[in-house]
C-alpha cells in the first residue's frame, strides 16, 4: 500500500486554510452584529453593518453548502 504523501499534503493545506477562512468569516459576521447593535443604540442605521454580516453568512453558507455537495457527489 502506497501513500501519496504529495495529495495528502495538499488535502491538508486546503482543509487548514477552508477552516481558518471560515472561521474568520463567521466570527467577523458576528462582531458585525454587535456593531450593528451599537449603531442602533447610537442613534445610527446599522446599514453598513447588516450588509457586511449578510455578505459574510452567504459566504459562510455557500461554502459550507459546496463541501456538502462534494460529499455526496
Amino acid at each position: 500500500m502506497a501513500i501519496n504523501w504529495g495529495a495528502l499534503g495538499i488535502v491538508f493545506v486546503v482543509a487548514l486554510a477552508a477552516a481558518v477562512v471560515l472561521t474568520g468569516l463567521f466570527a467577523y459576521g458576528v462582531r458585525g452584529l454587535s456593531e450593528r447593535v451599537t449603531a442602533r443604540a447610537h442613534g445610527g442605521s446599522g446599514t453598513v453593518q447588516l450588509t457586511g454580516v449578510v455578505v459574510c453568512f452567504a459566504v459562510c453558507a455557500a461554502v459550507v453548502g459546496y463541501g456538502i455537495y462534494l460529499i455526496v457527489a
